[in-house]
Formats: structure tokens, sequence, C-alpha cells
């Protein structure tokens, strides 16, 4: 009983003390992600209410001798704080697409077509904000799309690093 007693304690003065940290009201940067897709996309958040949570939209583009693809993302963050500058954040949402496969002329085409796509994405990561209005992250975001092209009618875990200015 004593054991459960100070457990409860400890856990609820580690609660207590935790620092809160504000995060910015927006940021706006450069995600660059590998994964089969974008690698670089536009990344700009929004805080949403009083709690450290957040709106992520991702603008992202590919442009190769294989295919070009555009894509938007939307996420909803909780952001919560380490220590100091460091957070970490867990999220969900879903995007969509255009691909244009740059083989269409060819006749070994098989299963690729031009079109649209859907997809649900996940998103989990960890940030530093600088004492400079400065942030930078590095995050994991898996994505299941919906489609009749190959490449995005998969499970693609999709990790990236970036940097964003805060405003």
């Amino acid at each position: 009983m004593k054991k459960l007693f100070f457990t409860s304690i400890f856990i609820i003065g580690t609660f207590f003390t935790i620092q809160a940290q504000e995060i910015a009201d927006n940021a706006l940067g450069l995600r660059l992600g590998g994964a089969n897709g974008v690698g670089a996309e536009i990344s700009y958040q929004r805080k949403v209410g009083t709690d450290n949570n957040r709106l992520e939209f991702d603008l992202g583009w590919r442009n190769d001798s294989h295919f070009d693809l555009v894509k938007t993302t939307a996420l909803y963050q909780w952001v919560w704080n380490i220590e100091g500058g460091f957070n970490w954040y867990a999220g969900a949402g879903a995007g969509l697409g255009i691909v244009d496969d740059n083989h269409d002329h060819h006749p070994e085409n098989h299963g690729h077509d031009d079109g649209e796509f859907l997809y649900v994405a996940g998103n989990v990561g960890i940030e530093y904000s600088f004492d400079i209005p400065l942030q930078v992250f590095a995050d994991l975001r898996p994505e299941i799309g919906f489609s009749d092209y190959e490449v995005i009618d998969d499970f693609v875990p999709d990790f990236a690093i970036g940097v964003r200015y805060q405003f």
C-alpha cells in the first residue's frame, strides 16, 4: 500500500512540474522527405485554440522521368513539451493528389495511370524551437494511398526533416 501511495505522489508531482511550452501561432517552412512520391513540401502550421494543438498543411510536388505528382496533406497535431525548446507531437489527417505518368505512351506501361488519389496519414515527430523564431524537426508520416496507380496505392512510411520560420 505504501508503494502505491508513493508511486501516486511521484506521478502527480511529475505531472505538475512539467513545464508547458507555448507553440508558435504560425510556422512556415520546408519539409524534406523521401519515400515514393514527394521529396520537398512547403509546410504551414497554425495553432488551434489555447491548447498546444495545431493544424499542419503541406503542399508537395515531384517532377521526374517516371511521373509528375502534386499532393496536399492536412493534419491535426497534438504537441507535448519534453524540455526547454524540445517538443514531440502526434497527429492524424488525410490528403489528396494528382499523378501524371510519364510512361503513358509506352506499350509496356502496365498498371500505371494518370489521375487523382486520396490517402490517410498519421504523424509523429520531434521538434526544437530556438530562441530566435526558427524551428527544426524530424518526423515520420506513414501514408496509405487509395488509387489505381501502383506507387501511390501502398503503405508509404515517409520520413522527413525540415525547418520552419515561426511567427
